[in-house]
């Protein structure tokens, strides 16, 4: 008895697992801990050494590239609630998930400050002339007019007043997240995301340091006016980036994104729908017939002609 076989063959299973909303909340808490420890704490200690503006940008990029290359695939690494903003206004996450990262953003800045704060040498605020620890630490905070950089390097000589200060911090928040969303894009062709959001870390770091501490990441400026007791201009340092990631959103949104091509890979509303034992298979099969001989024979037959058959009968 003759029988078809079929050879199954190519069967490939992907396994994926939706983090949950606690790890990827403890992922970008650790992001911004390891991003403001960098930069905060190369401003504190800036005194003691030469590394100034070029330093603090390269400190910041490299932090940034590290823990977006542990956490990244996670929590998308933000790292700064402006980018939260525009991964929102640009159809990436809820705006659940956004402020839940913005918690988590401000815990992570904050305990890295406080890690700072609570291991500065008490002798060294002597060295340094400052009346207390407060005093070391707010070479860190961001501030404009008698805050800014450029006042202290030129003694007072020069200052940039509120107005030019909202507005580079607004364009370099909006090329910052202008790169994110283009960078993360999954139409792009970069290969590595995290390099391109590090390098423009570091270029807009240059740019801007002189101006007002760099600040572009409202986590970063409120752990260090925390701990520096400077609140009088943090304002600034939340309004700006914020409109400059929605400006950046927005354009994005018109001109570089593709509705249909969108997918919300992050959105930490739908957490209730995946939960962690949740898993996705995804199985490819490809089936192949064998022939056998017997199925050989009767395609030959069904394919010979009519008379061809009548003549075979009669002999």
């Amino acid at each position: 008895m003759s029988q078809d076989l079929a050879a199954t063959r190519g069967v490939t299973e992907v396994e994926e697992r939706s983090p949950s909303l606690l790890v990827r909340l403890l992922s970008e808490t650790f992001g911004t801990f390891l991003l403001t420890l960098v930069i905060v704490g190369m401003l504190v200690y800036g005194p003691l050494n030469s590394a100034q503006a070029l330093g603090i940008a390269l400190g910041g990029a490299f932090a940034y590239i590290a823990g977006a290359a542990a956490v990244g695939r996670i929590s998308g690494a933000h790292f700064n609630p402006a980018i939260s903003l525009g991964a929102w206004l640009g159809g990436r996450i809820s705006i659940t998930a956004m402020f839940s990262y913005w918690g988590a953003q401000l815990v992570g800045a904050i305990l890295a400050a406080a890690v700072l704060f609570t291991t500065i040498p008490r002798a060294l605020v002597e060295l340094l002339g400052k009346e207390d620890v407060q005093g070391v630490f707010s070479s860190a905070v961001n501030g404009f007019g008698e805050l800014s950089p450029l006042y202290l390097q030129t003694q007072g000589g020069a200052q940039f007043d509120w107005f030019p200060a909202l507005l580079v911090e607004v364009i370099i928040s909006a090329v910052l997240v202008g790169v994110y969303l283009g960078a993360n894009d999954p139409r792009s062709k970069f290969g590595y995301a995290p390099v391109a959001v590090g390098s423009a870390i570091a270029a807009l770091t240059l740019v801007s340091w002189f101006v007002t501490n760099t600040g572009m990441n409202p986590a970063r400026s409120t752990a260090a006016a925390i701990f520096a007791g400077e609140w009088g201009q943090l304002w600034l340092f939340w309004v700006a980036p914020l409109v400059g990631a929605a400006l950046a959103a927005l354009f994005y949104r018109a001109f570089g994104s593709n509705e249909a091509e969108e997918t919300d890979e992050l959105d930490l509303d739908e957490d209730d729908d995946l939960d962690d034992d949740d898993v996705v298979v995804v199985e490819e099969t490809e089936i192949v017939a064998v022939e056998t001989p017997a199925k050989a024979e009767a395609e030959a037959e069904a394919a010979t002609p009519e008379p061809a058959k009548k003549a075979d009968d009669k002999a």
